[in-house]
């Protein structure tokens, strides 16, 4: 049997706990919110620097959606191959199946600000090497205005595909 004393710092605790579940529940799921969380971890980024947020692009994201799927199925990893039409940008990540949250997925390419200096692309690197802030780059890309993403689940691995319109990381241009 509980103390009043006892009762009134567990009610606390309990209604606490109750409180935040369906956050805790809603940052574990992969599906739930998807297109939002992912819109919203990248323009969290931008915020940091004070870069226009991206809008969500249904017509992007359907895109990406083919490709993911291509490469879920087959196991590659690789860039679509260039299309018809304006030109679209595009960042590739690929990761233990259901274990990343949406956000874990962004900051995959947020990290590689540790490596960026500011220039002209592509001497954005402080190791030498544009594969090193190249996601970053695009995600950050100040004429870059739309983002489109899609999951796709392969046999051991998510495969998350984001499309960008305008493309960013145009040779000679300064990134933001």
């Amino acid at each position: 049997m509980c103390t009043p004393v006892a009762m009134a710092w567990r009610l606390p605790l309990l209604l606490g706990t109750l409180l935040a579940s369906p956050l805790l529940v809603g940052a574990a799921g992969l599906e739930i919110g998807f297109d939002a969380r992912i819109l919203a971890a990248h323009n969290r980024e931008r915020a940091a620097l004070g870069i226009a947020p991206l809008r969500w692009d249904q017509s992007l994201a359907a895109d990406a959606a083919i490709w993911a799927r291509h490469l879920a199925a087959t196991g590659q990893f690789e860039h679509a191959p260039d299309g018809k039409g304006a030109p679209e940008g595009e960042n590739l990540w690929a990761g233990t199946k259901g274990y990343y949250s949406a956000e874990a997925m962004v900051d995959g390419w947020a990290r590689e600000k540790r490596y960026y200096k500011p220039g002209r692309f592509p001497d954005n690197s402080t190791t030498g090497r544009v594969a090193d802030v190249g996601h970053y780059t695009q995600l950050m890309w100040r004429g870059t205005g739309r983002v489109g993403c899609a999951l796709a689940t392969g046999a051991v691995e998510d495969v998350l595909v984001c499309r960008y319109g305008d493309a960013g990381n145009y040779i000679g241009e300064t990134p933001f």
